[in-house]
Formats: structure tokens, sequence, C-alpha cells
């Protein structure tokens, strides 16, 4: 990953600047004092000098994988990736101050033109990303003792750059697993907890939230969005996305009347029953003129 964000960089640079026939070479090695004695033309080095976890875009949560089929009955899950920082230090080696001076200058417009890495630059794994690319240059917060990292180096100090690129770093394995179409939440007073967990009988209250998937049959169940589906007589509604899912709720047991809007024609209603068997909320919607024959 890493090798193939120092190739996009490369890419970048040699595109912006612009580099023809070589003459200006771009570097990742560690700048010390043997490897700049060997210079033989201008240089451009970007050193990944450091690598760290980005706590502020940190998010721990399951997320729907990409890849399902729309209107399946199962979901791919995972948990969201990490995001790392990637910390590089920027540095220009010329033999002459005014031309070191010029190309520094040139490498900070060209990166600055690009908070985000170009989607057509990205090679090879960076070009699954799940997220754009983030690129900082020059804070204010980074390399805050250069002299120091010089000193390491073994190598005379210089104009040092910051350059902070962040990538996603997925190491989770996607679980499948049955799509949730009812939701049952109950409430009410219980005497015994946390010993005996149950409620009251004459407290208990359940309510359900449901979800279904609108089809078109005429496409092989292809799902169907922009349709609004209401509960008859409660004044609960939902539209349809682009997945063709929608979710009402709450509502309490019993028997309810769904209506569904087509395209073109008259609304029409179906009759369930909460709690149900979970396909019972699927409705088939002609996205043309009509909706399909389903029983009422």
């Amino acid at each position: 990953m890493f090798a193939d964000l120092d190739e996009t960089l490369r890419k970048l640079l040699i595109k912006e600047l612009p580099i023809r026939n070589g003459e200006i070479e771009v570097s990742f090695q560690q700048p010390k004092r043997e490897w700049s004695a060997r210079l033989n033309r201008p240089t451009l080095n970007l050193y990944l000098y450091d690598v760290r976890e980005n706590p502020t875009l940190r998010q721990h949560q399951m997320e729907r994988a990409l890849g399902d089929k729309p209107g399946s009955a199962h979901a791919s899950l995972k948990r969201s990736p990490y995001r790392v920082d990637a910390l590089y230090m920027l540095t220009v080696w010329a033999s002459d101050p005014d031309d070191e001076h010029r190309l520094l200058a040139r490498a900070m417009l060209a990166l600055f033109r690009h908070p985000l890495l170009p989607a057509e630059m990205l090679v090879d794994s960076l070009q699954n990303q799940p997220y754009d690319l983030p690129a900082r240059l020059a804070s204010h917060d980074r390399l805050t003792n250069p002299a120091e990292l010089w000193s390491s180096l073994d190598n005379e100090m210089r104009p040092s750059i910051s350059y902070i690129v962040t990538l996603a770093m997925d190491p989770w394995t996607a679980i499948t697993t049955p799509v949730v179409r009812t939701l049952t939440l109950r409430s009410g007073q219980a005497s015994g907890l946390p010993v005996e967990r149950y409620f009251t009988e004459n407290t208990l209250l359940e309510r359900l939230d449901i979800g279904g998937v609108v089809k078109d049959p005429r496409q092989e169940g292809a799902p169907v969005a922009g349709i609004r589906v209401a509960v008859k007589g409660t004044g609960l509604f939902s539209t349809s996305d682009s997945q063709g899912r929608y979710v009402l709720g709450s509502l309490p047991a019993g028997e309810y009347v769904l209506v569904a809007w087509p395209p073109q024609g008259l609304p029409f209603e179906k009759t369930i029953r909460l709690p149900g068997k979970p396909d019972e909320y699927d409705l088939e919607i002609n996205a043309g003129k009509e909706v399909q024959g389903m029983s009422q």
C-alpha cells in the first residue's frame, strides 16, 4: 500500500511540475549523508518518516459491505476501516541554492493544488480505497523539531516540509447475516430486576418496526426507488431508497393495511399482520404503470 502511495506521488509530481526527460529525480530514500553525497542531478525527496492512526477519523461501527445484491435476504457487514496518516518529509536537493529554492516552491505549489489525491493518479491498491485520500502540506503541528531528525540522519539540516496523506486500512472480514425485517421493542414495569428479568403483565408495551423491499416483478424483482409506502390510518409513511428498502414503525402487534403509491395509477393496499413473516412486508410494484397482483 505505501509503495503504491509512493508511486502515486511520483506520478503526480512528474505531471504537475512538470518533469520531462528525467531532468529531476523523485526519490523516497532516507536522506542520509551517504545518499545525498551520491546525487548528480536536482532531486525531490519524500521520506516516509512516520505512520500513525488518525484518531479524529476513527469509527467503531458496523457498515454494510459493498457488492450486496439489491433486495437480497442477506447482507454483508463489517467494521469500518482504520484511517492512518502517512507522514512524509519533503526536501529538495540541488547544487545551487537558487535552483533548490525554485524547485521547492514549484513542488509545494503542485502539492497544494491537490488537497485530495486525484483518482486518475491512484495506483493499484489505492484504486480500491473506500474514501477519498486527503493530503496536507506544511502542517505547523508536524515536524516540530526537524533538527533532531536531521541529527539522527547524520546529515546537514535543510528546509523540511511536512506532507501528510490519510489512507484507509481494512483488516476486517465481512460477516454475512440475514437482513433484519422486524425490530421489537418491549417496555414496562419490572419488579424483580436484576435477578428476575420480566415485565409485570398489565404494564407491558410492545412496539414493532418493520422493513421491506419494493420490487418490480417485470424486471426479475429489481428494487424500485422513490415509492411511498404508508400504514393506512396511522399517519406513518416511508419512501423506498435506492435499494428499494423502506422502514415503518413503531406499531403495536395487530393487523394493518399497507398503502403503496406507484408512479402511475391508483394506490394499492395490502393487508399485513404484526408480527408476521419477513417477506410479508415486501411489495411488488410495476414501476411503469400499475401495481402487480397482490392479495388485498
